[in-house]
């Protein structure tokens, strides 16, 4: 019978990548870390890790023997939600993680109604993009992660996953004051008349820049990006104050009017889809399923506003 704690740092090798990090994510010492995989390659009785440069990587062994832990503790997590559900009382600490602008328009509203209704659930938000946020919810630092999707661009559904919408987001064209005038036409004239006008987007890498890149290019030219950010917010200030133009959700008013002028973007462009994720094995966990309830109102409630 194999050690399931080794195992587990096994599995957290797989998904954080270096020993450095596992030891940082669990509070251990690198050297425990290397000790305890170690016995378990003992235990198992082949290599379970071949250096690669500097690090390490997992052998054909090691990675059967990661997906059967991934097993187990998906079968201990719903042991855990059956136990929970089992109980009159909601408690425990729900950790959620959300990109800036779901954290700015859903979150607030979710967490009232979740106090309102689970007065002992602790809920802890952490601020994180989805692209850093996912993998962290495959290895366990996350119970539910609010995500994004856009246009033409889908984002890879690992097994072990479950998603769950909840709302089209509207995308537009926001303009500066100074290319108000310019900015006349069709969706495609319109960007066009952008093309040597400096521009806000989020960082390279991420699946927000991806889509606004292919959009200009469709447009015929090479968007002027200079400023990068992830901060919506200052994508939004740069455009009042006419120092770039950028691509805005609607998320970012918050059902307030618009400050900026705004241009619709061509067919098929024009909303980004926004979801929740969680693991398979905890989705029907009593305090996940109250808090993607609390955000499905929060949306209801979102859609009620004038």
């Amino acid at each position: 019978m194999f050690d399931l704690h080794r195992l587990r740092l096994l599995r957290e090798l797989k998904h954080r990548g270096t020993l450095a990090s596992v030891a940082a994510a669990l509070s251990y010492a690198p050297s425990s870390i290397s000790q305890q995989l170690s016995q378990l390659e003992s235990e198992v009785g082949v290599p379970l890790l071949e250096p690669v440069g500097r690090r390490v990587r997992l052998t054909e062994q090691a990675e059967i023997l990661v997906a059967h832990t991934e097993a187990v503790l998906e079968r201990l997590e719903r042991a855990e939600a059956d136990i929970a559900a089992s109980l009159t009382d909601l408690t425990g600490t729900l950790h959620i993680a959300s990109f800036q602008t779901a954290a700015l328009a859903l979150i607030p509203t979710a967490l009232g109604l979740l106090r309102e209704q689970h007065p002992r659930l602790r809920v802890h938000v952490t601020h994180m993009e989805p692209e850093r946020a996912l993998p962290a919810l495959q290895a366990r630092d996350f119970d539910l992660v609010l995500a994004e999707e856009y246009p033409g661009s889908p984002n890879p559904r690992p097994a072990e996953l479950e998603q769950e919408d909840l709302l089209e987001d509207a995308l537009h064209l926001a303009l500066p004051e100074t290319a108000h005038r310019a900015g006349l036409g069709g969706s495609l004239a319109v960007l066009r008349s952008l093309q040597s006008h400096p521009w806000v987007m989020e960082p390279e890498g991420t699946a927000a820049r991806h889509w606004a890149t292919t959009l200009c290019r469709n447009a015929g030219f090479e968007p002027d990006v200079r400023f990068e950010t992830s901060d919506l917010l200052l994508h939004l200030r740069l455009v009042e104050q006419h120092h770039a133009a950028a691509f805005l959700p609607a998320l970012v008013w918050d059902g307030r009017a618009p400050t900026v002028p705004l241009r619709r973007l061509p067919r098929g462009q024009r909303t980004r889809r926004i979801f929740t994720v969680v693991r398979r094995g905890r989705s029907r966990h009593p305090a996940v399923l109250a808090c993607r309830e609390a955000l499905l109102r929060a949306v209801a409630l979102r859609s009620d506003l004038p």
